[in-house]
């Protein structure tokens, strides 16, 4: 059975917190949810973070070789080292150990010559590994071990691979994908993804039609993609990623079920992050990005900046809030308006974008709908 990941092991197999006998789309899916959790974009300016995603690759290096592996398996980090050096083909065979007798003591670095991956290394690793998705939007988050019904790309790229299904228990905990009928934009799905032209509001959940709750516009929409941040009673759940299934309003909280399992935590709004898909909008000393899509990995706040991930340019950015244009239908914060002081801290749905001014249209309730500057919505 799976175990929690242990980052401060040195046996690889509990780093990635997986089973000896683990076969390769397990040693990904786990792969993946640990590194986008620590991957140093996700995390400015966190040494732990940068060390734990430099760790986790190198574990996931090594198993997924599989010459490196099995000398790992029977000789250690530095049995796994020598692979590079004996010729192709030679496998360690029998009892004899090694083939021609290699000593460790003569590798580079030593008797304790184990090799650290470099951050560099580490970001080749990831960038390989994701290719042309986008690792940050959520993609598949819940579509490992052939939950899904019908996969639908490009979530099957994700977590582990299969898509995620549309009924037959396609989510887990049976979420409501909100269709149509009240819900701005259509359906949303995670990433941000919303689609469209599904009559009579209806929702999903193992496949059987429900009746669609009343339309909340201050609510993060259930499908949302969401990490946690700011626990403090469980801190080492900070920066594991979910899926909102549904808002309590009785106590302002929200059912986030957690990735690669049928988890659930209850948390506060101001402990979840959006990964909701932006368009990047009015950057003068960039003006190469303006246009571009991307998605949204944190909220820097000693510098006031989201870092976006652009995926087709496979870079990320650090931007003001000013010059990140959110989907219409995503539901953010109200901060720093000046002229109504009492709704800041009051949550609603973007209605639309208004480009010449760089304002949004915010629904609060089926009858209040302000316009705003979009510095003054935050997710």
């Amino acid at each position: 059975m799976p175990t929690t990941p242990n980052l401060n092991s040195e046996d690889y197999y509990q780093i990635l917190g997986v089973d000896r006998n683990a076969d390769d789309s397990q040693l990904k899916k786990a792969y993946r949810k640990l590194a986008v959790k620590w991957h140093p974009d996700k995390n400015p300016d966190n040494e732990e973070a940068t060390k734990n995603f430099q760790k986790i690759s190198e574990a996931y290096a090594c198993l997924s070789d599989e010459k490196k592996r099995k000398l790992y398996d029977q000789y250690g980090k530095e049995g796994a080292n020598a692979a590079d050096q004996m010729p192709e083909g030679h496998m360690p065979g029998g009892m004899g150990g090694f083939p021609g007798g290699v000593h460790f003591g003569g590798m580079p670095g030593g008797g304790g010559g184990a090799h650290h991956m470099s951050q560099e290394e580490a970001a080749r690793l990831f960038e390989g590994i994701f290719g042309g998705s986008d690792p940050f939007g959520g993609a598949g988050l819940f579509g490992g071990g052939g939950r899904g019904g019908v996969g639908m790309d490009p979530f099957s790229m994700m977590f582990g691979g299969g898509g995620m299904g549309m009924g037959g228990g396609g989510m887990p905990g049976g979420i409501h994908m909100s269709m149509g009928g009240g819900m701005p934009g259509g359906m949303h799905m995670p990433g941000g993804m919303r689609m469209g032209g599904m009559p009579g509001g209806m929702n999903f959940s193992q496949g059987h039609p429900q009746q669609q709750q009343s339309k909340r516009y201050d609510a993060i929409p259930p499908g949302t993609v969401v990490s946690l941040k700011g626990l403090q009673n469980a801190p080492e759940r900070n920066g594991d990623q979910g899926i909102i299934r549904q808002y309590n309003p009785s106590n302002g909280r929200y059912i986030v079920v957690l990735e690669d399992t049928d988890e659930t935590m209850s948390v506060k709004a101001c402990n979840l992050l959006q990964h909701v898909h932006v368009r990047i909008h009015d950057v003068k000393s960039q003006p190469e990005l303006n246009g571009r899509t991307g998605t949204i990995l944190t909220w820097i706040p000693n510098k006031e900046r989201y870092n976006i991930h652009v995926s087709t340019l496979k870079k990320v950015v650090s931007l003001k809030p000013a010059n990140v244009v959110l989907d219409v239908g995503t539901v953010g914060c109200i901060t720093g308006l000046q002229s109504k002081p009492e709704l800041n801290g009051k949550w609603g749905t973007v209605k639309d974008w208004i480009r010449e001014s760089n304002k949004y249209d915010v629904q609060l309730s089926p009858q209040q709908v302000i316009r705003i500057k979009v510095e003054n919505l935050r997710v």
